[in-house]
């Protein structure tokens, strides 16, 4: 079973409830074949961009195309796409293979097409001898696969995943999402993931849109969200990072605790800056006179690395540290150590 992704663009999509503006000038396009995820915080608008993208809002205002269809204001039933909710919604009083054959039904698809299709998804989803069971007589990781069977019965050109692992436990969810980025793939359907769950986003998905207060913040590959955050609050959002505060030197150049520090791009002189810097990229050394040196608060051992928290220059810090490397220093809270920020790993924010 292949599945034709299709493109999919948006242009100027606005939403507005009453007075309140929930989704702002979107822009986007997403390619055949793509994985793409919405990630942000609830209330950012990432459902209800989905929402419109299927039909079942109506935007205020802007275009949306599917391949070469406009469908801004296309019915529900218009739109090629298949859903799977976080509920799952499967009909409890129908068995896992006339789950899976509904849409197909619907679509008046012929009897041989439904058996064949039926049993493609059963295979491929791992459920074949679960076909003749009833939802309430499966796991829940088990009922997300069915939805995920149904949703893909038709073969749609688009695939809309509304937080679909969220009502799971960590471990089912860790091995499902795994399954459904290879099921993605191996078909080549078009997909958009909402989730609130960063690592979710960083593990599925070909590109992330960062949203906030209905806006996008930023577009891109997980390692460029990760390593290139366009703005504070995609730093702050994805992974851990610290933010410093800093007194600006001509030269480009700015001070913490007493030291100089080369900035990694060219900043105007007349704007006040925060640094950040990811707790991975701090390096540390034994107490010197060259480097900043910051005090030991807390200390976590978390299996393969250490987290720290220091105090700099009055401010708090964290840094991970490898398990192997800690053993080199004395970790007694307390205890000063120096501190090295690499200009290269840091990030420029307007204060």
């Amino acid at each position: 079973m292949k599945v034709a992704g299709a493109r999919l663009k948006l242009s100027q999509v606005n939403k507005f409830y009453g007075d309140t503006q929930v989704l702002k000038d979107i822009h986007l396009e997403i390619n055949p074949g793509e994985m793409v995820c919405f990630l942000g915080p609830s209330g950012c608008g990432k459902t209800t961009l989905l929402r419109i993208i299927a039909g079942l809002e109506q935007q205020s205002s802007g275009q949306l195309w599917q391949g070469e269809n406009e469908i801004t204001k296309a019915a529900v039933k218009e739109r090629d796409f298949g859903i799977v909710f976080q509920s799952y919604a499967l009909f409890p009083n129908m068995t896992i293979s006339d789950n899976i054959a509904f849409g197909l039904r619907s679509q008046k698809a012929s009897r041989s097409l439904i058996k064949e299709r039926v049993s493609e998804l059963l295979s491929l989803v791992g459920l074949v001898q679960h076909a003749l069971k009833y939802p309430s007589q499966i796991s829940g990781g088990q009922q997300q696969r069915v939805a995920l069977a149904r949703a893909l019965a038709p073969a749609p050109g688009l695939l809309l995943l509304d937080e679909p692992l969220s009502a799971l436990d960590a471990q089912v969810r860790q091995h499902l999402r795994t399954e459904i980025r290879q099921l993605q793939q191996s078909l080549g359907v078009t997909t958009i993931l909402v989730t609130h769950d960063q690592e979710e986003a960083l593990t599925m998905a070909d590109r992330i849109v960062v949203m906030n207060h209905g806006v996008i913040e930023q577009v891109g590959t997980p390692e460029e969200i990760y390593n290139q955050p366009a703005s504070a609050f995609v730093a702050s959002f994805i992974g851990s990072m610290n933010f410093l505060r800093v007194e600006q030197q001509p030269g480009n150049l700015v001070s913490i605790a007493g030291q100089q520090l080369a900035l990694p791009k060219p900043w105007p002189s007349n704007q006040p800056l925060m640094l950040a810097i990811r707790p991975e990229n701090i390096g540390l050394a034994a107490p010197n006179n060259q480097l900043p040196l910051a005090v030991i608060q807390q200390v976590e051992f978390l299996g393969s690395f250490v987290r720290l928290e220091l105090r700099l220059d009055g401010q708090k810090l964290k840094v991970d540290l490898d398990s192997k490397e800690a053993l080199q220093y004395d970790l007694t809270p307390g205890k000063q150590l120096a501190v090295r920020l690499p200009s290269s790993d840091l990030h420029c924010f307007a204060a």
